[in-house]
């Protein structure tokens, strides 16, 4: 599987994370102006617990927009407060509805996928944690029979006590899914590789999936988040940074990018941007010359890079 030959497509849809503000249906006008084939959205504020019901004319406004544009899958992502692992019974409770709800707005809005940060244990130990992550899942699903989307449990960078920084923990969560069909994988670049796993060299990347496949299984992988790291590998730090500008450098990404079993699952920016998009649009413009083995331009301009993405909080 040799990637380094120029002229390779991009295998992924390539997008980004666009902001719903001003009403859900402007992340696509975002995505379309960004240059976007998929897109992440939150399907409400994701810095609060709760958020009124969403309106019929918001869920056709979105789909009115949708139908417009050649844009998908089109992925939500759950809130940041939402730890489904947490040994406090009232938040271990409120997580669980928490994601019962966000996942009944991507029944209503017809999305495919929503992302997940596995949760944190908060100091009593990954088994325990794992353990309570599980029977959430299971609560979960149990409430969402017949749904069409698709939870995607995210790679973490294992900073804290998150869960889910290697394949191993993720596989003892998919076994909720009794019937295979409610749970999937998230990889994030930034994460796996802050994590341990060294996607540079050709060697290393193949030996990520080799894993990857024995335990959670290549087919249960539907999103991937595309982002630089500020740290290097193994260092555990969340801390994304514009491609190729970080420690994964043009070579973190140039194998992912043309790997033709990824052909199809959305490809998914998460890195800072201003009004403008001009970020959005050079990082997936680096993205496409990089899978054509061209030089990648010049980084994007300096955003500020200082929010922690390790999601569930340590609570």
């Amino acid at each position: 599987m040799g990637h380094s030959g120029k002229g390779m497509e991009t295998m992924l849809r390539l997008g980004a994370h666009e902001s719903i503000g001003g009403g859900l249906y402007r992340a696509l006008e975002r995505g379309e102006a960004a240059g976007c084939q998929s897109l992440q959205i939150w399907t409400k504020n994701s810095r609060q617990w709760n958020a009124p019901p969403l309106d019929p004319s918001e869920i056709e406004q979105f789909q009115a927009a949708r139908s417009q544009r050649d844009i998908h899958p089109i992925v939500a992502h759950a809130s940041y407060l939402i730890n489904i692992a947490s040994p406090k019974p009232a938040l271990y409770a409120r997580s669980v509805r928490a994601l019962i709800d966000e996942a009944e707005r991507c029944e209503q809005l017809g999305l495919p996928y929503l992302v997940l940060h596995p949760g944190a244990h908060t100091g009593d130990g990954v088994d325990a944690g794992l353990q309570r992550a599980q029977a959430a899942l299971r609560d979960v699903l149990a409430a969402l029979p017949g749904y069409g989307v698709r939870i995607l449990l995210e790679t973490t960078a294992g900073s804290g006590s998150a869960l889910g920084s290697t394949f191993e923990e993720l596989a003892a969560l998919l076994e909720a899914d009794i019937d295979n069909t409610s749970l999937g994988i998230c990889l994030d670049t930034c994460h796996i590789f802050a994590a341990g796993y060294d996607l540079r060299s050709e060697q290393g990347y193949k030996a990520m999936m080799r894993t990857l496949d024995k335990t959670v299984g290549l087919s249960t992988l539907r999103v991937i988040h595309l982002n630089d790291s500020q740290h290097p590998l193994g260092s555990h730090r969340d801390r994304h940074e514009h491609i190729g500008k970080g420690h994964l450098g043009v070579s973190g990404f140039q194998h992912i990018l043309t790997d033709p079993r990824l052909e199809g699952i959305a490809g998914i920016l998460e890195t800072p941007k201003g009004e403008d998009l001009h970020e959005d649009r050079e990082n997936l413009a680096r993205l496409r010359a990089i899978a054509a083995g061209e030089p990648a331009d010049t980084p994007a301009e300096e955003t500020p890079l200082n929010e922690d993405h390790t999601g569930a909080s340590e609570q």
